[in-house]
């Protein structure tokens, strides 16, 4: 008989449930969300597990790898499908859930979803940060100009980052009232812009030495980041039958309007600004050849 372990994960605790082929709940445990401890429990049932199941969340790329290099066969649940099920119970609780996680994995009503690899995860991470620290910094940029203001100052329309400091520290340094108050803030941008530069320069040296972003930033208009964000989301082209599907991965579907007898292909024929492949004109002036 095989058993099948679902997994309802929370930050801290996460609930387990063993159910057998016939549906049984064998084991229930409460355990802290730690892959040495689902994997001790788990080692120390009698009977072999034959798959692991846990919904696609912040903490399952890590339990994961985990649970797989432990030797356990995982897979992550499309978290639609899930949500799906776990409604037609009556009490929602993480027990339950672990329950339901553990009955779908068992009929194999899911989709599986893919897990990135580590490496596309970091360069998320490279890229989430460097986009972080840019926007703390126009944010305190934005905060000087506005306190500025107050004392009657004002800064030009275009400053670059690089030349904020320099234009406005000289304008704070001559109030000792403006010095008091906004050299600290002026300090703090200035060092979040040092490691916004640092951050900046391992985007663009990670991006020259990937064979497929040089590739990619041939293209017009492609540059380091937009290459190291397509290549992070995509991760594992093999995953993608059609090369159409990758489109579609990215939200780049067609819509359709259809309502009686009128049957529109073409997206969004209410408004301008929508070009159409077949006459080059907006939605509005080709609605004869939706």
């Amino acid at each position: 008989m095989d058993y099948f372990v679902g997994l309802d994960v929370s930050f801290r605790s996460c609930a387990l449930c063993v159910v057998d082929t016939k549906g049984k709940v064998v084991l229930e445990r409460e355990l802290v969300c730690e892959v040495n401890d689902i994997a001790a429990c788990l080692c120390d049932f009698e009977f072999p597990i034959e798959r692991i199941g846990l919904e696609a969340g912040t903490m399952s790329q890590h339990l994961y790898f985990g649970l797989q290099a432990a030797g356990f066969d995982v897979v992550c649940m499309e978290a639609r499908q899930v949500k799906a099920a776990l409604s037609a119970m009556r009490n929602k609780t993480d027990k339950n859930d672990a329950k339901g996680i553990a009955h779908v994995l068992r009929t194999g009503w899911f989709s599986p979803v893919h897990m990135k690899s580590r490496g596309a995860h970091g360069l998320r991470a490279l890229l989430s940060t460097r986009k972080a620290l840019l926007k703390k910094t126009m944010d305190l940029a934005n905060e000087t100009h506005g306190l500025l203001k107050i004392f009657g100052i004002r800064l030009p329309k275009t400053v670059s980052h690089g030349s904020f400091d320099g234009i406005v520290r000289s304008m704070i340094e001559m109030d000792d009232i403006r010095a008091h108050a906004l050299l600290p803030l002026l300090d703090a941008r200035v060092t979040l812009y040092q490691q916004y530069l640092e951050l900046d320069r391992r985007v663009k040296r990670a991006a020259r030495h990937d064979e497929v972003c040089l590739r990619l930033m041939t293209v017009p208009g492609v540059g380091p980041i937009a290459a190291l964000t397509f290549k992070a989301a995509v991760d594992d082209p093999t995953r993608f039958k059609k090369s159409r599907t990758v489109g579609a991965h990215f939200g780049l579907t067609p819509r359709r309007f259809q309502s009686g007898e009128h049957d529109k292909p073409w997206p969004n024929i209410k408004g301008w600004g929508q070009w159409c492949p077949r006459c080059a004109l907006c939605s509005e002036q080709c609605v004869a050849h939706a």
